[in-house]
Order: structure tokens, then sequence, then C-alpha cells
């Protein structure tokens, strides 16, 4: 079983629901107290030993990178301020541990992730949707990791959602359950409330394997016209061990207004 140094960041989305203040920079950009949403989600990865990053970027994302690169001029002149650079160090990452693929067209979450199958290659990989905002000691991923390496296989970070709200999440058809472990039987993307095989949703983490990647090579449209990735990783149940976790921590939609304003003040 191949351990888990890679995770994806699909970071090309427009962030229209935080227009006008998205318009000249990226959503992922928003801070939550003092630290932008992208800094959360790189901390959980490199807590679960992710020592490879992938950005799947878009136009306009620059600000990503730029982030996460060493900013002299800053830096020189809190030098000779006599200011500490403590602030800056969960910024500044080895080198070569960023790299960036653009998503040249808007076609889903499952055509952001296949766009960094050439940095993935033949291992396994983490996805973290960075609008998904996970609040927990251990990290989201370190739990999910911790499962992957006594299972093996393709792990979803899964969550009680209510029955209403079903038609915005990959809802899971669950098998067998072990504490926070539950057997995947199916999934079903975005189903409606008196057909979803259960309550149980996907949120933003994954821990996937290098064949769902060829799956996505030849995979069609789906749900709200774009390539879904749940459609993907539904091919793989059967073939692969196939676990959905509920994890100890708080999820924080900070996709949304209303969950981004309770973060903050969550996290304050």
């Amino acid at each position: 079983m191949k351990p888990v140094r890679k995770a994806v960041f699909p970071v090309a989305g427009l962030g229209t629901r935080f227009l006008p203040a998205t318009k000249a920079f990226a959503k992922e950009m928003l801070p939550v107290v003092d630290k932008p949403l992208i800094q959360y989600a790189m901390d959980e990865a490199r807590e679960a030993g992710i020592e490879q990053m992938i950005f799947v970027t878009g136009r306009g994302k620059s600000a990503l990178e730029d982030y996460f690169d060493i900013a002299y001029e800053l830096e020189t002149t809190m030098r000779e301020r006599g200011k500490s650079l403590d602030p800056l160090e969960p910024t500044r990452l080895p080198p070569g541990a960023v790299a960036s693929v653009r998503q040249q067209e808007p076609l889903g979450l499952g055509h952001a992730v296949w766009c960094a199958r050439d940095i993935v290659g033949d291992e396994p990989f983490a996805v973290l949707l960075p609008d998904d905002l996970m609040w927990g000691k251990p990290g989201c991923l370190a739990q999910m990791v911790a499962a992957y390496e006594k299972v093996g296989g393709n792990i979803i970070c899964a969550q009680d959602v209510p029955r209403e709200k079903t038609s915005s999440y990959g809802i899971i058809t669950p098998g067998a359950v072990d504490g926070p472990l539950t057997e995947v039987k199916g999934l079903v993307e975005k189903p409606k409330p008196e057909v979803a095989p259960s309550t149980l949703g996907v949120v933003g983490r994954y821990i996937l394997q290098p064949e769902v990647m060829r799956i996505l090579d030849t995979q069609e449209k789906g749900a709200g016209g774009e390539i879904q990735l749940t459609d993907a990783m539904a091919a793989l149940i059967g073939q692969q061990p196939f676990h959905g976790l509920i994890v100890d921590a708080v999820r924080y939609d900070c996709g949304d207004k209303a969950g981004y304003i309770q973060a903050n003040l969550a996290l304050a």
C-alpha cells in the first residue's frame, strides 16, 4: 500500500457567490480571522504528511502561488524593523513542494482533478476543497490518512446532512459500519430527498487511488452538465475498498456567506 504523499487543491473557481469581493482576487484568499482559506487547507495537508501540493488553477489565481513564495521585500523590511518573521513561516514551503496546472474550462470537479493526472502519476492522492474549512485536532485529513493505513483503497469524508439538503451533496449508499467507518456500496450525485439512499453526504476531503484518473479520461458530463468526481468514484466501488469516514471535526462551508461568517466567529 503506497503512502499518500500528494494532494490536489481544485482552486480554479470564480467565487461568484462572493462578488464583488472576488472580482480581483482568488476566493481562496478570503481571510478567516488572520489566515486565508487556502492556508487552513495547506496546514491540514502538511499535518497529514502530504509532501507535494498541486494547485489546479485558472486565470487570475496567481496570488495563490505568490502567497506561498518568499516575499523578499516584506521580510527584509520586517527584519530591519526588528519584527518577528514567525507569522510568515507557514507560508514558506520547501522548493518543489507546490506545483500548479491550469483548468482552462469550468467543466466540474472531476475535470479539475483530472487536470492534475500527470503530476499525480501512479500514486494515491488526496483532494482538498478549501471552501470546506474542517476544524479539528488532529486535522480531518490526518484522521483520514490514519483510516487509510488500516483499510486502504479509497476514503471519503462523510457527514450526516439534513434530508432536505441531499440535493446539494454526493450521497452514500451505506454498507457495513465499523465505528466511524462506513462501507460505501454506492454514490449518487445530488439526489432529491425522496430518493436519496441515506443522509450520509460527501464533503470536501478525499483519498483516492490513481485508477480514478483512468475513469475520468473518458468521463461524460453528469449532474449540472459537469464532469462529476462522484460519478468516477462510483465506478471504483466493488473494484477497490471504498469507505466513508465520519471525522471528529467541525465543517464550515466557506463557499457560503453565512458559513464564512460562522467560521470567522468560531475561530476568532
